[in-house]
């Protein structure tokens, strides 16, 4: 009753508007649908059978913070139309993994909604407060400070866009690996209802509608709700819980107001709940003795027994609200004003140990929300282009965690974190044409990031949580482990970070462009510092972990060529890139034991990897080969490797690089695409038949870092589990067969995922020095679903 209830007072808040329109649009609607002319092809690879009439679409991108046709832009760039994204029924962005260049996206370990993002081999798996992202996550060029949301089911898209390489110049805030820009479609000039039905395998029951309609010459009003519901893909062989189901609850309301030709302003508002059940792991190794509990035979299966935090159930909230204005000064200059305000909140009981004994498990609350202010000043000449600009932004995350142990009767070892950060920074993109054929590009970005955190732990009595976590009555062992307010935790970061590109077009067909770029992500605390572990909070130890580790930073070089043949119909894209990888930021946590050897907590140990170099090669292709036949594909090769990783090994100090892996990182990635398309009316109305066929390919996946040996004993225990939850090279083939009719009013769909019901490996937690424990997740087994697309 409790979820029924709150899905309906997000229905009744997100759209109600949409409600309205029904109301006021009567029957009217049979007339009155709007073209979709926004939505374009899909890649610059990758992109939709050409017309009848051999008109190749042309795909526009702001990449650069303008718009711009993708093949003019001096970079590594995918889109993705939303026309695309719904005919192909991809459930998420972590689908365009199969199709873009060295870039993972997933859904993070224990997680239905939070965001794990790497791009070009750097990124950040851990979402706990304090550790920030390595690729920047933008809405509508909004932010998003924290992974937790970021991954939503796609509707009401104009395109998605991925930019990879660093990006620190325009989008500034740790986009050092790339950045992934959710774009939104602006509302019709006319009323438009649409309403999509999906239905599929493991009981799959999704419904989208969407809404808009003019009140007047200069206002418009749109509404979109969507909820998408699966049974789980497996279950708790236990308690008979679902495991990897999705019950998601999604609106969205904007209002746009254009009073005059040369202004443009958007308010919008969005909501996601997420009232999933908690996505729970299978266990690889054996249970503790002495019954040796056997791995659940399932691969989506568990025998967890963790499901509330503070007496709620697994539930992720993300929400926020925006307001863009944009102003046309002449046709060249134009200044554009985006504020923006968001939050989420989520309960996430976490179960390390997947199994029915409170052995090792973390009920965790985490809430996080951020203020930005962005200003844009953007010049289109006939010679020089560009863009510069202001941000600021605040934001605080907030993160309560109890780790449970069964150790000596039972302990509870609470990780409060409260980390506030402040950022401004100053930019500015130009891009001169010296001649028609040659061009220069100059940028940077002047950055300024404050940090303060206020971090503590503390150990108590029994297995029944702490007093943050719910137990009033928890009784406190032994004096806190770290206790540590903002005063005592407080670090500014400046970086410049400056841009060069060249630009030169052979022929009018082929475009070379050579790039050179700066990237930086903050420094920050370790949120699960333990200064009791490291000789108190004033030894020489703790007070280099209280100081933080230092920023990131990346130098990267690259060189592409962007080719557009016989007219469009076929193009290719080509791009080498180097990068010399400084500072990298590794996450990670140890045991620490009593003086009788048993485990009674663990210690972070965040820390500088030192060096690292990573070269690559990306190629990208799509080909007309008839007005019905396309092909699609993409290649892409990555060698990262660290050359410098300083670790601790008694008094001294060793080089561990040459034992290390990337994680998240597969060397090499490949997918062919062939669509066939023919004309076919049905039931009487004219329309088109579209066949596709997809077959990805990922090489070995690490999801940790230490794969060899390394000769420091605390760190050769892990190795075990790590290469237990590598995932070994696999390949996925994707099939669908969609009629649409010739006025795009309908469209019908049959789509398959995962057709050879492949088991593969997407993430894990590898506690092997914590009772054993070895856990993994996987991706979505083979998955059939049917869409109904109708525009009235």
């Amino acid at each position: 009753m409790r979820r029924t209830e709150k899905k309906l007072m997000l229905l009744n808040r997100s759209a109600i508007s949409t409600a309205v329109l029904l109301a006021l649009y009567g029957g009217s609607f049979g007339a009155a649908h709007a073209q979709e002319g926004a939505d374009t092809a899909t890649t610059t690879a990758a992109a939709t059978p050409a017309a009848a009439n051999d008109n190749i679409n042309q795909v526009v991108v702001t990449a650069r913070r303008r718009a711009e046709l993708i093949q003019d832009v001096p970079g590594a760039v995918t889109a993705i139309s939303g026309a695309e994204l719904e005919k192909s029924a991809i459930p998420d962005i972590t689908a365009l993994t199969d199709t873009v260049p060295n870039t993972t996206l997933k859904a993070s370990r224990g997680t239905n909604t939070t965001l794990t993002a790497f791009i070009r081999g750097i990124g950040q798996q851990d979402p706990v407060a304090g550790f920030e992202q390595g690729v920047g996550i933008y809405l509508d060029d909004i932010y998003l400070a924290r992974p937790q949301g970021a991954l939503t089911d796609i509707y009401d898209l104009e395109r998605i866009e991925v930019l990879r390489g660093p990006q620190g110049t325009l989008y500034g805030r740790n986009t050092i690996g790339g950045a992934v820009k959710y774009v939104t479609r602006k509302l019709a000039p006319k009323p438009t209802l649409d309403a999509k039905v999906t239905f599929g395998n493991y009981g799959e029951k999704d419904l989208v509608l969407k809404g808009s309609m003019p009140i007047s010459d200069i206002l418009r009003i749109g509404a979109t709700v969507g909820t998408f519901n699966r049974d789980g893909f497996g279950h708790n062989i236990l308690n008979g819980r679902q495991n990897y189901n999705k019950d998601v609850m999604a609106g969205r309301v904007s209002l746009e107001l254009t009073p005059t030709p040369d202004l443009f302003i958007r308010l919008a508002t969005d909501k996601t709940v997420d009232d999933s059940e908690a996505r729970q792991g299978q266990r690889l190794t054996l249970g503790p003795a002495p019954g040796n509990i056997q791995p659940a035979s399932g691969t989506y299966d568990t025998r967890s027994n963790l499901y509330t935090v503070l007496g709620h159930e697994q539930q992720v909230t993300t929400e926020g609200s925006s307001l863009l204005a944009e102003y046309t000064i002449d046709p060249t200059l134009s200044v554009k004003s985006i504020t923006a305000y968001r939050k989420s909140k989520s309960y996430a009981p976490i179960d390390f140990d997947s199994l029915e004994v409170p052995l090792w498990e973390a009920p965790s609350f985490y809430k996080d929300n951020q203020t930005s202010q962005e200003f844009q000043l953007t010049y289109t000449g006939q010679k020089v282009q560009g863009v510069a600009g202001l941000f600021y932004m605040k934001t605080n995350a907030y993160n309560d965690f109890d780790v449970l142990y069964n150790a000596a009767g039972g302990l509870s070892l609470l990780t409060h974190d409260d980390i506030d950060s402040k950022t401004w920074a100053a930019y500015a993109d130009a891009s001169y044409n010296v001649t028609d054929a040659f061009s220069v590009t100059v940028g940077g970005r002047y950055t300024e990031d404050e940090r303060r955190a206020e971090i503590f732990k503390q150990t108590y009595l029994g297995l029944n949580s702490s007093p943050r976590l719910g137990n009033a009555g928890a009784v406190a062992f032994g004096a806190p482990n770290t206790n540590l307010g903002k005063d005592a935790l407080h670090r500014t970061d400046k970086k410049f970070t400056p841009k060069l590109g060249f630009g030169y077009k052979l022929t009018p067909e082929h475009n070379l462009y050579t790039t050179w770029s700066k990237g930086f992500k903050g420094g920050m605390f370790d949120p699960r510092m333990d200064l009791a572990a490291t000789g108190g909070p004033t030894s020489t130890v703790s007070l280099a972990k209280r100081a933080g580790v230092a920023p990131e930073e990346v130098s990267s070089i690259e060189l592409g060529v962007k080719s557009s043949m016989n007219g469009g119909r076929l193009q290719t894209n080509a791009a080498v890139f180097y990068t010399d990888y400084k500072n990298v930021q590794i996450p990670g946590s140890i045991p620490t034991f009593d003086a009788a050897g048993n485990v009674n907590g663990f210690a972070g140990s965040l820390t500088n990897a030192g060096k690292a170099k990573i070269k690559g090669l990306e190629l990208e292709a799509v080909a007309y080969v008839t007005n019905q036949l396309s092909v699609n594909a993409m290649y892409s090769y990555i060698d990262a490797k660290y050359n410098e990783w300083m670790v601790a090994n008694g008094a001294s100090l060793v080089n561990i690089a040459g034992s290390t892996e990337f994680q998240n990182t597969p060397k090499n990635s490949a997918n062919i695409a062939v669509n066939y398309e023919w004309p076919m009316a049905v039931m009487g109305r004219s329309g088109s038949f579209s066949l596709s066929n997809s077959l990805s390919y990922k090489g070995k996946v690490y999801q940790t870092e230490i794969a060899r040996s390394t000769g420091v004993a605390s760190l050769d225990a892990t190795i075990p589990g790590n290469l237990m939850l590598a995932q070994d090279g696999y390949a996925l083939w994707d099939a669908g067969l969609v009629w649409t009719s010739s006025d795009r009013k309908i469209q019908v769909g049959l789509h398959g995922r995962n057709l050879t019901d492949k088991r593969y490996k997407t993430a894990g937690y590898n506690f092997s020095g914590f009772f054993n424990t070895v856990t993994a997740f996987y991706g979505d087994p083979r998955t059939v679903r049917a869409t109904v697309n109708v525009k009235f």
